[in-house]
């Protein structure tokens, strides 16, 4: 049986080609995904010349595309997202900040950021910031910085807090001139007996 068939891609499919091109494909792909969702056919000269059109089409767009997402990038360029959720009182979240979620706040500032092109290794899970990865392309990515806040103070924010606002103890005053020191304890009483 043969590692690879040829096969020409009546549309676009991600990650693999353009209409109107001919690509090599394992037969398990080819049978199971691409001929019977009408992506692809076996090729022949005469549907190969059918579809230039549409592949000057889609190169068209893919350039275009690649322009825009070029132009993005370089906005992003130094971008913070800062995001407000849930926490205990540790500062661990209630959900865990996903993909999908920069992706939203991204869009909602104006970037329109698909949430396939957030690389996140794993999710935020606590109050805190890290760097997070846009990638269109091979060469067309970007490192941005994610925040995550707590939507109340949190009880480590308390105990910083109380620490600055506590008072330094005081030295004791000195006694003023004709004040008697007082005594303290019984110690202090019984020697004043004797």
């Amino acid at each position: 049986m043969a590692s690879h068939i040829e096969l020409l891609l009546l549309d676009t499919v991600e990650n693999l080609g353009l209409v109107g091109e001919v690509v090599k494909v394992r037969p398990g792909y080819a049978r199971n995904y691409l001929l019977p969702m009408l992506l692809a056919e076996h090729p022949t000269q005469e549907k190969i010349e059918s579809l230039k059109e549409a592949r000057a089409r889609a190169e068209a767009e893919v350039s275009k595309q690649r322009a825009e997402r070029a132009a993005l990038i370089e906005r992003l360029a130094g971008v913070t997202v800062t995001l407000i959720r849930s926490t205990n009182d540790q500062g661990l979240l209630y959900g865990a900040v996903t993909q999908r979620d920069i992706s939203d706040e991204l869009i909602k500032v104006g970037f329109g950021v698909d949430t396939r092109a957030v690389r996140l290794s794993q999710p935020f899970r606590r109050v805190g910031s890290g760097s997070v990865t846009i990638q269109f392309d091979r060469d067309l990515k970007v490192d941005i910085d994610v925040m995550v806040k707590s939507d109340r103070v949190l009880e480590i924010d308390r105990k910083s807090e109380t620490t600055e606002q506590a008072p330094a103890p005081e030295a004791e005053a000195p006694a003023a001139e004709g004040d008697a020191p007082k005594a303290k304890g019984k110690k202090r009483k019984k020697a004043d007996a004797e």
